[in-house]
């Protein structure tokens, strides 16, 4: 699911958030902000659950333009912790952005080789 945030919300839903979060910062009037999401859509909906994707207009919220240095649109920023940790402009495919976000997704770790496992974790 796409939220919409802005400059009251985007300390919460945004840099309070436990995931990774991928915001795609466009405007109307722009062409390839309009190539981009379907494929933003796309990625949102093959990462749901693991990771944050909002939409950003960036006409309607220069503070954060300014803040974040966007000079491009679009520009795909993500944000970890608080911090922003990754950001590309312009078009990409659906899959490019899955395969940089899921460098910022944690998974639990796998338990070594070789090492013995309590009886109770084979059920």
């Amino acid at each position: 699911m796409l939220h919409n945030v802005n400059q009251k919300n985007f300390d919460a839903l945004v840099l309070q958030h436990d995931q990774p979060v991928v915001v795609d910062v466009w405007a109307d009037w722009c062409g390839p902000c309009k190539m981009l999401a379907p494929n933003f859509a796309a990625a949102a909906k093959t990462l749901e659950g693991q990771a944050r994707f909002v939409k950003l207009d960036a006409d309607k919220n220069q503070k954060l333009m300014k803040k974040y240095r966007v000079m491009s649109l679009p520009t795909v920023l993500i944000f970890q912790d608080g911090q922003e940790v990754a950001r590309q402009s312009g078009v990409m495919q659906a899959s490019t952005i899955v395969k940089q976000v899921n460098a910022f997704i944690t998974t639990p770790a796998e338990e070594p080789s070789g090492v013995a496992r309590p009886w109770w974790k084979f059920w």
